[in-house]
């Protein structure tokens, strides 16, 4: 008897399964399920340079999307643009992909590893219809390395790190030739987007983006990445766009303030689609800068120290926030420990349903309870970086010096306890703990915008160590160095970073690659 029950309900659960199966397998049904995804990527932007930051400059759309959704303000990114491209996209370290050094130059003949799965090929086995809109920058030098290659349906952007924003003109120094050359890149697929040439990629890239939400599938889920060239130098922008702020006197800056104002209402025209294509009510829009601002084109990070290049919290502590009807606890501020290499999983998993066992060991986490209902993050520790190469291409203002032998010598008892080289530029968090080490880069507090330089009081009367510790929960604005009161603290994270460098892969930075030119009358793309 038993027999013959348990023989009925195991076929009864085939049934159901089936069942199950069959009617996740229905046209029109998927997309209820899966959320369609959005995620707009800002280039430059920094931290004093949103509205809700208390900025000079006006952003409407970022102010009232984020205020009815999750703003993350413990939210880290990397301090330049292709190594955050490369953790969004991999969900892992760049130390892990042999990326850690700088960004990848239109000529080196190098991307993102290609055994790496990266977002929008998960995303896109998860069943989504896969679209992105602006800037690659994670390599180019043969085919298999664009984005279309890479998961994504269609491609419509510029594949190196920055251009004139009219006329998609990209000039390089080519170093084996001992020359520059400026040529065209701007891709429709694979193929060299021409009679584009006049129209400001602001509106370009969010009209196209638009578009293709227009144009969507309703029945399919979709996910969409807009990587904006906003705002990234060169500062150039519509008149209309700085006519609000002819009450700016620094010419940088008020140009600057102008295309953020372009950025942000490009955010509202997306935004604006979703809704009036009905797809709004399902959508998940992430919003996130790559890195700090750059204070050599009108940035600005106040009262965070330091800048784009630089390991301080005005380098990777980001403007991001997620807003959606389908947030728990909309209307919330999240002070949780969220990371950029986040986003893969979160996206895949969390949202999509999707899977990540195909990919490589994962440094991210899945992060949208903590998102969404407000959990504790599942992330208590986040690796910044660890550059054996590196070197600040930037001038810091005051000419400031960086680390000298006997600085680093000084701190040789924390060196030989952790076997971790503090002369090295890196950086690493846990709880409320930052340790920096070597030279993190430009160590200045740039003053706020319109107000006076004394507001930028640097370390004169606090030189730089080889080994610093600071509790950035306490002082965001790192500002009290306390490595001498927490040795245990700082020995720890000599030896998390100690750890760390022995999973690291080599360095990949190879030097140009002269077939990279594209001659007279070609334009930027692969070569080999």
């Amino acid at each position: 008897m038993h027999i013959y029950i348990n023989i009925y309900i195991n076929e009864m659960s085939s049934l159901l399964a089936a069942s199950v199966l069959l009617v996740l397998s229905l046209p029109g049904l998927s997309a209820a399920q899966q959320p369609h995804v959005v995620l707009v990527l800002a280039d430059d932007f920094g931290w004093y340079d949103v509205g809700y930051h208390g900025s000079e400059i006006r952003t409407p759309n970022l102010d009232k999307l984020s205020a009815g959704g999750v703003r993350l303000e413990n939210y880290y990114v990397q301090p330049l643009c292709t190594p955050s491209r490369n953790q969004l996209m991999t969900g892992r370290y760049q130390i892990h992909t042999g990326m850690q050094h700088q960004i990848i130059w239109p000529c080196q003949p190098y991307c993102v590893p290609l055994d790496e799965e990266l977002l929008p090929q998960l995303m896109k086995e998860a069943g989504y219809a896969t679209h992105m809109v602006g800037k690659w920058h994670l390599g180019m030098y043969k085919k298999d390395c664009l984005p279309t290659r890479r998961g994504f349906d269609t491609y419509f952007g510029y594949l190196t790190g920055s251009e004139d924003y009219y006329s998609h003109v990209r000039c390089y120094h080519i170093d084996p030739l001992n020359r520059t050359h400026c040529a065209l890149d701007l891709r429709d697929g694979e193929e060299v987007a021409t009679g584009y040439k006049g129209l400001y990629s602001t509106e370009l890239f969010s009209q196209r983006a638009t578009s293709l939400i227009e144009k969507h599938n309703s029945t399919k889920p979709l996910f969409l990445y807009v990587a904006l060239q906003a705002v990234h130098a060169p500062l150039q922008v519509p008149e209309r766009y700085t006519a609000p702020y002819s009450f700016i006197e620094d010419h940088n800056r008020r140009m600057y303030a102008g295309m953020v104002s372009a950025m942000d209402e490009a955010v509202g025209n997306i935004t604006l689609a979703l809704q009036q294509e009905g797809l709004w009510d399902n959508t998940v829009l992430v919003f996130s800068t790559d890195n700090g601002g750059q204070t050599l084109s009108g940035g600005s990070n106040w009262p965070l120290r330091g800048r784009k290049w630089s390991l301080w919290e005005g380098g990777i502590r980001g403007v991001g926030f997620v807003a959606s009807p389908l947030l728990k606890r909309p209307g919330t501020v999240s002070r949780e420990l969220i990371h950029i290499s986040d986003w893969l999983p979160t996206l895949v998993v969390g949202l999509a349903g999707g899977s990540t066992d195909r990919t490589k060991p994962l440094d991210g986490f899945n992060v949208w309870n903590t998102i969404s209902k407000g959990f504790a993050s599942p992330r208590l520790e986040l690796l910044h970086n660890i550059d054996p190469l590196y070197n600040d291409i930037a001038p810091c203002p005051g000419m400031r010096r960086q680390l000298t032998l006997a600085q680093v010598g000084s701190s040789g008892r924390s060196r030989a306890n952790s076997g971790f080289n503090v002369s090295i530029h890196a950086a690493i968090r846990s709880s409320n703990w930052k340790l920096l080490t070597g030279y993190p880069g430009c160590d200045i507090w740039f003053p706020r915008p319109g107000h006076s330089s004394s507001e930028s009081r640097s370390s004169d009367v606090d030189p730089l160590n080889s080994v610093m510790l600071f509790d950035v929960e306490k002082d965001p604005e790192e500002r009290n160095e306390v490595s001498a009161q927490f040795p245990t603290v700082v020995d720890y994270l000599l030896n998390r970073l100690h750890k760390y460098q022995q999973s690291a892969l080599p360095i990949n930075f190879p030097a140009d690659d002269p077939r990279c030119d594209p001659g007279p009358t070609g334009a930027w793309g692969p070569w080999a």
